[in-house]
């Protein structure tokens, strides 16, 4: 059976958001943030980066980078308070990855 190329084309925008999001998440820290964020969210508690480097116990900047590669990826948003910056999920483009994840099931 061959499959017809505009199966592919029609879903290309899916497609790239779902490998974007996918490569942001293939990190094991970048899940635990995801998680500490969402949880955080979820009990209205503002979530800031001195949070993470607490939490997690890494050092400032590798938590930064983390962080960065999770906004890059649209998974998170940054809302700027004072001098402070706080971390929210993005929770309308997590529904799309696991909409579109769903659909890869046969």
């Amino acid at each position: 059976m061959r499959i017809r190329k505009d199966v592919f084309e029609n879903e290309e925008n899916q497609i790239i958001l779902t490998a974007k999001i996918s490569d942001a998440l293939a990190h094991p820290l970048r899940i635990k943030i995801l998680k500490y964020i969402l949880i955080s969210n979820s009990q209205r508690t503002p979530v800031h980066n001195k949070d993470l480097v607490e939490f997690f116990d890494y050092s400032q900047s590798t938590i930064s980078q983390h962080v960065k590669k999770l906004i890059d990826a649209d998974i998170l948003h940054v809302r700027k308070k004072d001098n402070f910056s706080e971390y929210y999920v993005n929770i309308g483009i997590m529904g799309k990855y696991i909409d579109m994840l769903k659909k890869l099931e046969l």
